[in-house]
Parts: C-alpha cells; structure tokens; sequence
C-alpha cells in the first residue's frame, strides 16, 4: 500500500519507513512542500496539532487531496481536544502511537478488499459524519460549552437512515473497520440499539427516542481522560473508579438542557444498572429500571463485547448474544430473547 506521509519534522520519517517499509511504500512530504502526492494510496498526517501555523499548513495541504480517501493522523498526545482537532481537519483515522499505525494500516487493506459498491461507501461516509459529530460535541464540553441536541438529534438520524437502507451488520462492520475507542462504541451502540428498536416493531418516535439515549449514553466520557477510556487491558481500581463516574457526569452536562427528556436522561444515568441491583451509579433494582434503560444496557454491552480494539479482535455476534443469555439475573431474559435476531443477523 502507498503511504503519503505529511509531516513536520524531517526527523520522524526514518521512524516511520522503519515501521512500515518494504511492506508499504512511503513517500514522505514536509509541511509546506508545494509537491504533489497525487491520488492514491492513504494519507497520513504526523503533525504537533497544538500549534496553529500547523493546523493551518495542514488545511492547506488537504484542500488538494480530497481524492485521497483514507486520512489517517497520528495524535502523540492523545487529548480530547486534539483528536477533536485531527476529525475537524478530516480525519478518517486516529491512532496515538507508531504502534498503532501498522494494524491500522491491514485493517484499512481488509477494510478496501471487502468494500463493494455505492452503499459501502455511503455507509463509510455516514460513520465518518457521525464520529466528526461526536468529536464536535466532546470538544465542546472540554470548553465548558452545553451539548448541542441538533447535533445528537443528527446522528440519530443518519444512524437511523443508514441501519434502515441497509442493515445493522453494514453500519456494524462499517463502524468497526474506519474508527476507535470511545467514538466507535458510542456509534455501535447507537446502532444496535436503533437495529434492536426497528427490528421490534416501535413507532418511529420511539425509535428516535431509544437512539438518542444511545448517543448520548457515554456523553460523560468527554470528561474522562483518554489514557483510562482506551488504556489497553483491565482498569486498575483507582482508574475504575473515575471510569464509574461518567453515567453521572453525563446526566449534569444534560439535565439543565432546554427540552432534553426525562427518558433520555434516564438513559444516560442508569445504562449501566443491573435487575439485582449490582449496577451502578445508583444500585437500582428491576421495579425502578425502565424499559427504556433495560433495552439500552442489552444495546451497551453487546456493542462493548463485538468492539474491534487495538489490543483484542472483537468477539463474535454469537458468542456476545451468549454471554447476554447468561446475565439473566442482571438483564431482563425476554428482552435477551427478543434480542436474538438482532444480535445474530447475517
């Protein structure tokens, strides 16, 4: 594969060649260069974005490639505010390491092998709208801003429009192959609860309804650091600890929202309670569990077990519906079973 690698600092391209050479072709380019890269392969973008002369030359560099489809950006420091700032400039990718880049990389080949056709790419287009979407509202609560409901009301919607012209398992794998951490499972939970409502026959209000408490489920993540919601491996406890925060922090960046609906924040703070009260953040038990919520948790924790993560393949469909059918003391056991089509549709 051809990599076009804008950069910087003329001192990170031997890095980069020593990582990905001979089995990718690098053509490296500094900031400013007035030479072309042309039209094919993926662009790759290693830049300090907390400095504005860059964000700026990159800007520039972009307007000329919008032929070049994958644009991948190596984020250093993995804050909020910079991957919000790499998906504004037109990310299509963001990895934190040179570690990251070459699974990246086979997975963006695999991704480009199994694309067939105008709705792959429609879809493809949609997820990326939608991750830009998140990036938007996440970087807007760093700023102290209110969350946009335009914005969550948008995503619900492409969401919805996307699963109903073509299914789940084509937002699934869509979502799965171009994006990670915290803004794919925020986009596949939204997905499998928007599939999960569709395929049970709601009125599209309630579809509607059901989506947007999915978007904003994890809206609290915005204000827990990066280096817990995508540490590889097991949070240990004091990290968990803060992790168990955001269903609380996303119901008071929500609850003062003109118009927001008692559902929706309900959703947001109870996703993560459980029918024998081992849930948190408030230990409720099934008579004060709404079905709403009892819907979104199934929707949250089959999308965090099928998530493609740096450091794990995502389990199978069915091997997640299974794990669902055997939390029947936390989960509602009709529910799980109405969920089996779903969860385990080609």
């Amino acid at each position: 594969m051809l990599v076009c690698y804008l950069t910087d600092e003329p001192s990170k391209i031997p890095a980069i060649r020593a990582v990905l050479e001979p089995r990718h072709r690098v053509v490296p380019r500094l900031l400013g260069d007035k030479a072309s890269f042309g039209s094919d392969g993926v662009l790759m973008v290693d830049a300090d974005l907390r400095v504005m002369a860059r964000v700026e030359q990159i800007k520039e560099a972009l307007s000329g490639l919008h032929a070049i489809s994958e644009k991948l950006f190596i984020v250093q420091r993995h804050l909020h505010h910079m991957v919000a700032q790499a998906y504004a400039l037109g990310a299509t990718s963001v990895v934190r390491s040179t570690r990251e880049i070459a699974p990246k990389l086979a997975q963006i080949e695999t991704a480009a092998r199994a694309a067939a056709g105008i709705n792959s790419k429609t879809v493809r287009s949609e997820t990326i709208d939608c991750a830009k979407a998140f990036a938007t509202m996440f970087a807007a609560i760093n700023q102290g801003l209110s969350v946009d409901l335009a914005e969550a009301e948008n995503i619900t919607s492409h969401v919805i429009t996307g699963i109903e012209r073509d299914g789940l398992t084509a937002w699934l794998d869509s979502v799965r192959r171009y994006h990670e951490g915290t803004f794919q499972h925020c986009l596949l939970v939204t997905g499998v609860a928007v599939g999960f409502a569709i395929e049970t026959g709601f009125v599209d209000l309630d579809v509607k309804r059901l989506g947007m408490a999915a978007t904003l489920h994890d809206i609290g993540k915005a204000q827990i650091p990066l280096s817990i919601l995508d540490k590889p491996g097991r949070l240990d406890p004091e990290e968990d600890v803060i992790m168990k925060r955001h269903p609380v922090i996303g119901h008071e960046l929500l609850k003062d929202i003109p118009d927001i609906s008692p559902e929706i924040l309900d959703g947001v703070r109870h996703h993560h309670e459980y029918l024998d009260g081992t849930g948190y953040p408030d230990a409720l038990t099934a008579k004060d569990i709404s079905d709403l919520v009892r819907l979104l948790t199934i929707s949250d924790i089959f999308a965090a077990l099928i998530e493609s993560r740096s450091y794990r393949p995502p389990m199978s469909r069915q091997d997640a519906y299974k794990i669902l059918c055997d939390m029947d003391s936390k989960l509602e056991l009709p529910l799980v079973k109405a969920f089996r089509k779903v969860a385990l549709a080609a």
